[in-house]
């Protein structure tokens, strides 16, 4: 029982967490008289479809958003062709990349590779896959991240040094940052922002063998290379070597966390002001109540 109570609580964690939901629309492309049907699917990775048109793992997302399947119409009463489309309509904190990288041989008879090149970005921008509802939800937190930039390079092109000392400063001790998820909804992201936080690659020609490595990210410049027992230190140069296009490592999965929104000093100060205000006003509506 209590074994089967943990395995539980961990699923429900990894969904909270690594958990995301697509809008999707399923309609008939042979009959008119069949109306379409929405429904909610869940999931705990977006896959990036590769073929001859993708070179980047956007565009294989996007691929992927949009597909035609075959299945029963119960308009026609017979296997019909449908178009199926789906928008992300909640984003998780931690984003799974999967890169649809084996396909079956028949000939063969093996599962082989395709070692195609496709590039993948340090930093990810989830904005174009959402819902037009979820897009809107995050813009706010979406509209911070770009006062925080122009606030920066508002400082560096104007020279003002007081401030660009009090920056030194907030560097050189621990930094505050602005939740990442809906206050409604811990694990979610809030802005679509990520940062490439860990990758596993697979060396070889098929999914039946070759041998897999995992490169986490420790600090800003560096990342660890996990290959068996033996742990080396690599550069984010090293990384994006990881995209495919020989019989080098390649990038199968990349994990996303997400993007952190700094605090400054001032807008801290101002949010422990309005604590302290919602503090004050609380304690005459509890000597009203005595």
């Amino acid at each position: 029982k209590q074994w089967y109570q943990r395995r539980v609580a961990i699923t429900a964690g990894i969904e909270q967490y690594f958990g995301g939901e697509n809008v999707t629309t399923m309609k008939c492309s042979e009959t008119e008289a069949e109306p379409e049907t929405k429904s909610i699917e869940k999931w705990t990775q977006l896959r990036c479809h590769i073929n001859t048109d993708v070179r980047y793992m956007q565009v294989g997302l996007t691929m992927g958003l949009k597909e035609n399947i075959e299945k029963t119409s119960a308009t026609l009463e017979r296997n019909a062709v449908y178009v199926k489309t789906s928008n992300v309509n909640r984003l998780p904190s931690y984003l799974t990349i999967n890169f649809i990288r084996f396909f079956y041989k028949e000939k063969e008879n093996i599962n082989a590779k395709v070692l195609k090149d496709i590039k993948f970005p340090m930093e990810y921008d989830a904005f174009e896959l959402c819902t037009p509802e979820l897009q809107t939800k995050i813009t706010p937190a979406r509209d911070r991240f770009e006062a925080l930039r122009m606030k920066k390079i508002e400082i560096e092109l104007s020279g003002d040094v007081k401030n660009k000392k009090n920056e030194k400063k907030k560097e050189d001790k621990e930094v505050n940052y602005e939740p990442c998820s809906f206050s409604d909804d811990l694990g979610s992201s809030n802005s679509g922002y990520y940062e490439l936080q860990a990758v596993l690659t697979h060396q070889g020609r098929s999914s039946s063998s070759g041998h897999y490595v995992a490169w986490v990210k420790h600090t800003e410049d560096n990342w660890i290379k996990c290959d068996d027992e033996k742990l080396s230190i690599v550069k984010e140069e090293d990384i994006l070597k990881l995209s495919g296009g020989g019989d080098w490592h390649v990038a199968y999965t990349l994990l996303y966390g997400p993007k952190r929104l700094e605090i400054w000093e001032d807008e801290k100060k101002e949010e422990d002001k309005k604590e302290e205000d919602k503090k004050e006003e609380a304690v005459p509506e509890m000597e009203k109540m005595e």
